[in-house]
This record gives C-alpha cells, structure tokens and sequence, in this order.
C-alpha cells in the first residue's frame, strides 16, 4: 500500500488502464458462452481498433499533430503481414507464431513507410501536416489498388498495374490488384488482440514516461522553447510518429487475418477519420479512454441495426451529444464534486 501511494499519478493512471483492459478479457472469455455471434465477430477487429486509436493518440495527443492518414499505415501492415503469413505458411504450420510473425513483418514495414513520410512531413505543422498525411493514405490506397503479387514454387512475383506475374503451376496470387486479397487464412484471435493491446499500452506508456517522452511533450507544449534548450525536434518528432505507425502496422495485420478477403479500399479517408474520432471523443492524451471510445463505438452501430434505417441517425447523434457533454465545464465540474465526494477529497479541502 506504501509503494502505491509513492507511485506517481501517472503511473497510477497507467496501471489502472492495464488492469482494466486484463479485467475486460477475463470477464469476455467467462461470458464467451452467453455472447451473441456478431458480438464474437467483432472482438478482434475491437482490438485492431483499440491499438489504432491508442497509437494514432501518441501523435495527436502526445505530440499534437494532426495525422490524417494513419489508414494507409494500417493498410501496409495489413497487406505485408498476409504476404509474409503466407509465404510461411509450409515453414511455420503453427498458425499462432504465424500470426505473430506476420504482425511483426507488418510493424516493421509500416514503421519503414512511416520513416520515409516522415521525413518531408514533419518538417511541416499544423494543417500543412494533416493534408499531406491525408495524400499518403490515399497514395498507399492506390498502389495497393494496383498491385499483384503472387506466390509459387521458385518465391514471390511482384507486378504494378497488370497481372504480369507469370505463376508457376500450383501457384496463388495472393493480392489481386483491385479484388484485394482473397483466400486468407483467418488465424487471427481475441487473445491475440488482447496480447497486441498490452503490448501497444506497454511501448506507449514507457516512451511516454521516458526522457524522450518528456521531449516529445515538450515540443508539443512550445517548439520554440524546447529547441531553445537543444532539444532534436525533428528526431524526437520522428520517434513518436515512426512507433505510431508501427503499431498501425501489426493492427492492420491482425485485422486482415480476421477476414478471409480484405480490399484497398477498406483502408480509406473514412478509417483515418473514424479512429480519429476515437481519439477526440476519448480525450487527447488519454489512452483509457481511447480504449473505451474504440470499443463502444464499434459496437454501437451493430447494437443500433434492429433500428434499420435510422441507426447511422442515431449513430451520428450520440457522437455530437457525448461531444458537447464532454466539453461542458459546468458538467464537467459537476462531476468533479461528484468524484471528490466518492474519493473524500473534497472533504478534505473543506477540513483544510
């Protein structure tokens, strides 16, 4: 109990976060006999969503640049990650280390990709930044759109615009230009989504809590100010985009493995914008509720469709409702006094 109230409130907040996403899946995999099916569908791409809004908060909330086009990471995580899960498929039958490999191989292109965009646009701030995050994401959509690559006995064959791949008997494409990817094994698992988010919560957290962290958040506060005491804005700029785009990288991985055809498509503006929106809606900066925003605003359109038509209606109404309650500071200030009574901490004051 002594080391806890020690712990700063920082790591409290973060222990807390972790406990309750490890309480979340105890009690999921307990109810798992009560869960309708199209619930059971969506665990997974809940997870994919949560380590989206969770990596996509590191640059908007702990940075604080608006990214526009954290789709396109996912979207090459996505498309890697099921070329390497299948070019190993005879290597490695064992479809959970499989799984991770492919997350893995999708992690480190997506963090490629994001170093190479990095480069030129994080030289830019502001709405300058957002619009050409935007044109990555629509770019990395296109050459997916176009792209074929197939799989045979002598290795991968790799075509832009035409199939001109030239398979060997027995041999599969396994992205087909604008069909996508078909065929996918489905080897994706909540228990690895939940794995991923730990894991994501894990780096996030520590690069947050490190120097490099107090850095990033610095340049975040006042640029100006942290390049006055020799702070690298472009490096530490760089770090927490290039983790940011990883982690999109092994969630897009294991989304498309949920799936057994995935398109290009998919990976759009309206991805970008909707975990965006987890993010706003979650508060900027705070993880928990990235978490809580991704989860229950997956599962509220499924839970709205017996109100057929009207339920995106209802959809879009709940967002702007939940927004302006959370940016009311008598609200908000209400519910402070309601805490500190739970908490005593208001008596306290008044004692004081």
């Amino acid at each position: 109990m002594a080391s806890l109230n020690k712990m700063s409130k920082a790591s409290r907040r973060n222990y807390l976060t972790c406990g309750l996403v490890i309480l979340a899946y105890i009690l999921l995999q307990v109810m798992s006999g009560s869960l309708s099916s199209s619930l059971k569908g969506m665990l997974v791409p809940i997870c994919a969503y949560v380590v989206m809004a969770v990596s996509l908060n590191l640059t908007v909330g702990i940075l604080g640049e608006l990214s526009l086009g954290h789709a396109g990471f996912m979207s090459v995580g996505a498309f890697t990650g099921v070329v390497a899960s299948t070019f190993f498929q005879n290597l490695i039958p064992f479809a959970p280390l499989r799984l991770a490999l492919g997350m893995a191989v999708g992690a480190a292109c997506a963090a490629i990709a994001g170093f190479l965009i990095g480069i030129p646009v994080l030289r830019l701030k502001g709405d300058y930044l957002a619009i050409v995050t935007l044109a990555f994401g629509e770019i990395i959509k296109t050459v997916f759109t176009n792209l074929y690559v197939g799989l045979d006995s002598s290795g991968l064959h790799v075509s832009i615009l035409e199939d001109n791949t030239e398979l060997a008997e027995g041999g599969k494409l396994i992205i087909s230009g604008p069909m996508g990817m078909g065929g996918i094994e489905k080897i994706s698992t909540f228990t690895a989504g939940f794995l991923l988010i730990l894991i994501t919560l894990a780096v996030v957290f520590n690069l947050v809590n490190s120097r490099a962290g107090r850095a990033i958040m610095a340049i975040r506060d006042n640029r100006i100010a942290a390049e006055s005491i020799g702070v690298n804005v472009t490096k530490y700029k760089m770090i927490a985009f290039v983790t940011s785009a990883a982690l999109a990288g092994a969630s897009g991985a294991l989304f498309s493995m949920n799936y057994s055809t995935i398109v290009a498509a998919k990976f759009d503006f309206n991805m970008s914008i909707l975990v965006l929106v987890f993010v706003v809606l979650g508060g900027l900066g705070n993880m928990l509720g990235s978490i809580v925003a991704a989860a229950v605003l997956t599962i509220l359109p499924e839970a709205l469709r017996e109100f057929a038509d009207y339920r995106m209606l209802i959809y879009a109404i709940v967002l702007i409702l939940v927004m302006l309650v959370t940016n009311n500071p008598i609200l908000q200030g209400y519910l402070g006094r309601v805490k500190g009574v739970f908490t005593g901490k208001r008596g306290k004051k008044e004692a004081a």
